[in-house]
């Protein structure tokens, strides 16, 4: 009590409290502005990561899949225009130099002394060769590298080749040569897949709120068609403008240097399959010639035959003048940006044919498993039928590119009408190709059997008929049947394409098929380059082979008079043999539709699921992964399955609509 200085400090803040009353109003202000600070963080952050208050989900989603649908339309525009550019430039680049190098007095002046001929003939082995081998490696290429960089790959090397010829060496067109004969069946098998494959993801993309799309099983059979034939169109009506575009060269640059027909056909007495008979009487005397052929879609133009020689009486000199080197390097030059820009439409236009999981799952199969499918596959009847479709699918482009146009077309009008006759045939294919989208509201056989009945009828008249010699007359008929081979071209290589989609809708099992189907259209695109020297004729009546000792009994002479002999006593034997693979072909492929129609069970071999190794950030459980489970649980590998008539998954439910 005595202390008073001792108790003023400690009821000193109370009081300057007391007598200042502000001091709480301004704590509790402190308060509420750090309550108040964190509720407007809160919302802040809501209206920054949250969904504006117009945001419609529907809607977006379906923006969203729209872009998608479009995505996939770009992918199919470029690879089918990629497409039409590689084939094009190898064509037309290969047509080009094997008509410079025919030229006598251009091979003395600027390749005396390296052998150009023996060079060609090398290049033409290892053009149609080395594909017989691509049933071993093109499913393993395909599945290694994924369906967009096997294609890659395969453009690549057609641009290699294009190079290549930039310096006409042994060491350079050989080996190039022999590449493109590699990559031939690989670049059209993953063309076809990847194009079927874009109508399978756009279907996903229009149906994507269905309950089979969302968990990634498979589309209910036959549910992709209609998609399969309008993207197959698509890409046929581009492809056959290569045909178009491989005329380019030799409108622009080299029928500037060719001689007139009065000059070139001086020597040709017959045209027609009179000119094949002559051709045969000398074969004997000059050995038998190599044709300038190649692989469908991957024939060489008729100008390969006529540097051996096939056109008897042509003559030795086509060129009036010698094209300038620095010319000749402006038009490869050209060709090779084209090929180039090929490259990158594939690179950066074309998005992956299948997720990367799924690419996974294709490739844990194992090797051995993709390397034994495709022979399995063939067991197969459906495919076994198709068999002869195929190999006459590589005969009749390769027919109306070399006989067709060489001992008709060439024979008649003179090699500087070559261009605009190959430019109809392409022309005329690519707009018929259209036609295949009656399979929309028709059955799937109409497209095949009208190609069928075209091609059956122009070969007919063709037995029956031959043209004159140097007579422009005749021009007009000429490009009809340019016009109409290419509608029957049109409609057999879209239909075989849709077909096989429709047959075959498992992503597991595509590349298989369409290895198959290029396969075969090698080997028959091999055995008209073995059958080039065949010197012999078919009788009708006893079906025996003769010698060709004799001029051909039909068609008309050079004066115009008809032959003395019926057309049916003798047919030429190449004629006969495509004529007769036609008529098996339909014949096989209409049996295999009525066996559908009797749901006849059909064996197709198991599908082993993927082997994933039991570590890494992906395939830890087994069900992550994104494998459909179609071909049933795994155990053997090589056990096959029998399918069964009633099985709703393997047999085609559309069949019986389709037939009727």
């Amino acid at each position: 009590m005595g202390h008073p200085e001792q108790a003023a400090p400690t009821a000193g803040p109370e009081v300057a409290m007391e007598k200042d009353p502000s001091c709480y109003q301004d704590a509790a202000k402190t308060v509420a502005s750090d309550g108040l600070g964190a509720e407007g963080m809160e919302t802040q952050l809501d209206d920054f990561v949250g969904a504006p208050p117009d945001y419609n989900e529907e809607e977006e989603e379906q923006k969203y899949f729209r872009r998608k649908r479009l995505g996939v339309v770009k992918n199919v525009l470029a690879a089918s225009l990629a497409g039409m550019l590689t084939y094009g430039v190898y064509l037309g680049l290969l047509q080009m130099q094997l008509i410079l190098h025919y030229d006598e007095t251009y091979r003395e002046v600027k390749y005396s002394n390296i052998q150009l001929e023996d060079i060609d003939r090398k290049v033409l082995m290892g053009i149609n060769v080395t594909p017989v081998a691509a049933l071993l490696y093109t499913p393993v290429l395909i599945r290694f590298f994924g369906t967009k960089w096997a294609m890659f790959l395969a453009v690549g090397i057609y641009a290699l080749f294009v190079s290549s010829n930039y310096w006409e060496r042994y060491y350079t067109l050989v080996p190039s040569a022999v590449a493109i004969g590699v990559a031939i069946v690989p670049l059209w098998a993953s063309m076809g897949n990847y194009i079927t494959r874009m109508a399978q993801k756009y279907y996903e993309y229009v149906n994507y709120k269905e309950e089979h799309v969302q968990e990634q099983q498979r589309a209910p059979r036959g549910a992709c068609n209609a998609y399969i034939v309008v993207f197959q169109t698509i890409f046929y009506t581009c492809f056959h403008l290569s045909f178009v575009c491989a005329q380019m060269p030799m409108l622009f640059f080299l029928n500037n240097y060719l001689y007139q027909l009065n000059h070139t056909l001086s020597g040709v007495k017959h045209c027609g399959e009179r000119a094949a008979a002559g051709w045969q009487r000398g074969a004997v005397a000059r050995g038998p010639p190599q044709l300038g052929l190649s692989l469908w879609p991957r024939v060489l133009p008729p100008a390969g035959t006529l540097s051996h020689g096939t056109l008897p009486g042509f003559n030795t000199t086509v060129l009036q003048s010698l094209p300038r080197s620095v010319n000749l390097i402006i038009v490869e030059s050209a060709l090779m940006a084209a090929a180039f820009l090929a490259m990158l439409m594939v690179l950066v236009l074309c998005g992956s044919a299948y997720r990367p999981t799924e690419e996974i799952d294709l490739r844990s199969i194992g090797w051995g498993n993709i390397f034994q499918l495709p022979f399995k596959h063939m067991r197969d009847y459906r495919l076994r039928h198709l068999f002869p479709l195929f190999i006459y699918s590589g005969f009749e482009v390769l027919f109306v590119c070399t006989g067709f146009s060489l001992n008709y077309g060439v024979c008649a009008l003179g090699l500087e009408k070559l261009a605009y006759l190959l430019t109809a045939y392409g022309l005329s294919a690519s707009a018929f190709s259209s036609l295949a989208l009656c399979m929309l509201r028709l059955r799937r056989q109409v497209p095949l059997l009208a190609g069928a009945i075209v091609h059956a009828a122009l070969l007919v008249t063709l037995f029956c008929w031959a043209p004159e010699p140097r007579y422009l007359l005749q021009a007009p008929l000429l490009y009809s049947i340019a016009v109409l081979w290419g509608m029957g071209s049109a409609l057999n290589k879209t239909g075989i394409s849709i077909l096989l989609g429709m047959l075959y809708e498992d992503k597991e099992r595509q590349d298989f098929v369409f290895t198959i189907y290029h396969w075969w259209q090698a080997l028959a695109i091999f055995t008209v380059y073995l059958w080039s020297g065949l010197p012999m004729k078919v009788s009708v009546a006893g079906w025996a082979a003769v010698p060709a000792v004799s001029p051909s009994p039909w068609g008309l002479r050079a004066g115009g008079s008809a032959a003395p002999t019926a057309c049916s006593a003798f047919l030429q034997a190449k004629l006969s043999i495509m004529l007769l693979t036609l008529v098996v072909a339909t014949g096989a492929y209409l049996w295999m539709e009525r066996k559908l129609a009797q749901h006849v069970t059909y064996r197709l071999p198991r599908i082993p699921r993927p082997r994933h190794r039991m570590h890494g950030y992906r395939y830890m459980e087994e069900d992550d992964s994104d494998e459909t489970g179609s071909e049933g649980d795994g155990g053997n590998n090589n056990d096959e399955a029998r399918v069964d008539s009633t099985s709703g998954d393997d047999l085609p439910r559309d069949d019986e609509d389709q037939l009727g």
